[in-house]
C-alpha cells in the first residue's frame, strides 16, 4: 500500500466517527429546520456528511501527535502501535521565520494548500453569504487553532503553515464561487429550500436564509 493510501486510511479513522456524529445530530437539525418551514435536500445532506467526514479526518491529521498519524497509517502494514512509547501530550516548537519551509519540495507546499481546499469549497457551496472576507477569516481561525493545538502534542507552530493553509481555504472558496457562477442550477441543490418547494427545487438566488 502506497504512502498516500495509508494516510488516507489514517484520515478515514477520523472521518468515520465524524460521520457518526453527523448522523446523530441530523434529526435534531432537521426538526429545527422544519419548525422554520425549511428543508435540507438529500443532495445537500450528502455534501454536508462528506464535509463532516473531511473535517474529522483533517482534525485527526492536524490535532494529534505525528506518531499517532504514523501509527494509524502503518496499521495496514502491521506496524506496531507507538513502538517508541511516545506520550500524547508533549511541548512543541515554534517557527516564526516566514518562508523557511518554502525551500522544501513543491509537493509539501502543494499538500499544505490542497489539504485545506475543502474548508473553503464546501462552505462556499453550502451557505449563502460565505464571501471572501469570511473565507479569509475562517481560514485564519481554523489554521491558527490547529497550529496552537500542535504546541501541546509535540508538533510545531509554523508561520508558513498558517499562511499556506489559509491560502488553501481561500483558494477553495474561489473554486466554489466559480462553480456557483458557472453552474447555478446545480449549486441550488446544495442549499436549503422552503418545505413546499423542496420537490420543485429552488434557484441559487432565492431569498430564504441558510442553515
Amino acid at each position: 500500500m502506497g504512502l498516500t493510501l495509508r494516510y488516507l486510511f489514517a484520515m478515514l479513522c477520523g472521518a468515520v466517527p465524524a460521520l457518526a456524529l453527523f448522523l446523530l445530530a441530523r434529526p435534531v437539525r432537521m426538526r429545527r429546520l422544519g419548525r422554520r418551514g425549511l428543508c435540507s435536500p438529500l443532495f445537500r445532506e450528502t455534501a454536508l456528511a462528506l464535509f463532516w467526514m473531511y473535517c474529522g479526518g483533517a482534525a485527526l491529521l492536524g490535532l494529534t501527535p505525528r506518531w499517532v498519524v504514523r501509527s494509524l497509517a502503518g496499521l495496514p502494514l502491521g506496524v506496531p502501535w507507538n513502538e517508541a512509547g511516545l506520550p500524547f501530550f508533549s511541548p512543541g516548537a515554534i517557527s516564526l521565520v516566514p518562508f523557511l519551509t518554502f525551500s522544501y519540495s513543491t509537493y509539501i507546499l502543494a499538500a499544505n494548500v490542497a489539504l485545506f481546499l475543502p474548508f473553503g469549497l464546501f462552505p462556499a457551496l453550502l451557505w449563502r453569504g460565505f464571501d471572501r472576507k469570511r473565507a479569509l477569516l475562517t481560514g485564519g481561525c481554523i489554521t491558527l487553532s490547529i497550529e496552537t493545538c500542535q504546541l501541546f502534542v509535540g508538533r510545531t507552530f509554523d508561520i508558513d503553515d498558517l499562511m499556506l493553509n489559509t491560502l488553501g481555504v481561500f483558494c477553495g472558496f474561489l473554486m466554489g464561487s466559480a462553480v456557483r457562477r458557472l453552474l447555478p442550477r446545480f449549486c441550488a441543490k446544495f442549499l436549503i429550500v422552503p418545505q413546499l418547494s423542496a420537490d420543485r427545487g429552488s434557484s441559487y438566488g432565492s431569498p430564504h436564509p441558510p442553515n
